[in-house]
C-alpha cells in the first residue's frame, strides 16, 4: 500500500527506489516535524541499508519538487512536513522545542483583511508564534520526543 507522500512522488514522476519508499512512508506517518537525523533513525529502523546521505538526498529532492516544506523553528536544525499538510499554523515552545499545530479561521480572516487593505490578495500565509507557557519554565527536551509524547497524550499537534 502506497503512503501519501509516495503517491505524490509517483504522480510527480519521481523514480521510487525501495529506500525512497521507506523514507516517504516514514514522512507520511510522522505526527511531528522531524529533522533529517530523526528521519534517518526512523527509516534505518525499517531498513538498515539506508544511509544518512540517502535521507539527505531524498529530503532535498522532495523539497525541490514541492513535496516537503522545510521549517526552521530554531534550535539550529531544519525540520520537515508535507507541503499538502493543509492550512495550519505553529506555536513553538522556546523552552522545550515542542511544536503545536493549530488552525484558526479568525486569524486567516484577519490576514486576508490586512492584505486587502494594503491592496493585495494573499497567495500563501505562514504564522509561527514563539512562546513560553505562562508561569512555568520547563527543562528542555528533544523536540522529536516531545512531539511524540504530545501525540501519545492526545494533545493537539
Amino acid at each position: 500500500m502506497e503512503s501519501r507522500i509516495e503517491r505524490i512522488c509517483v504522480e510527480k514522476g519521481l523514480k521510487m527506489t525501495g529506500q525512497r519508499r521507506v523514507i516517504a512512508r516514514v514522512l507520511s506517518e510522522a505526527i511531528d516535524h522531524p529533522d533529517v537525523e530523526e528521519l534517518y533513525r526512523r527509516a534505518a529502523a525499517l531498513d538498515r541499508r539506508i544511509s544518512i546521505a540517502t535521507v539527505y538526498r531524498t529530503v532535498r529532492l522532495l523539497e525541490e519538487r514541492g513535496i516537503l516544506e522545510r521549517r526552521d523553528f530554531g534550535g539550529g536544525r531544519a525540520r520537515y512536513e508535507p507541503t499538502e499538510h493543509g492550512r495550519h499554523y505553529h506555536l513553538i515552545d522556546i523552552d522545550t522545542g515542542r511544536v503545536i499545530e493549530f488552525e484558526d479561521r479568525e486569524q486567516e480572516r484577519l490576514m486576508e483583511q490586512i492584505a486587502a487593505r494594503l491592496g493585495f490578495e494573499p497567495v500563501s500565509t505562514r504564522l509561527e508564534i514563539y512562546g513560553r507557557r505562562r508561569g512555568t519554565r520547563a527543562a528542555p527536551r528533544p523536540a522529536a520526543q516531545d512531539e511524540e509524547t504530545q501525540a501519545a497524550e492526545g494533545l493537539p499537534r
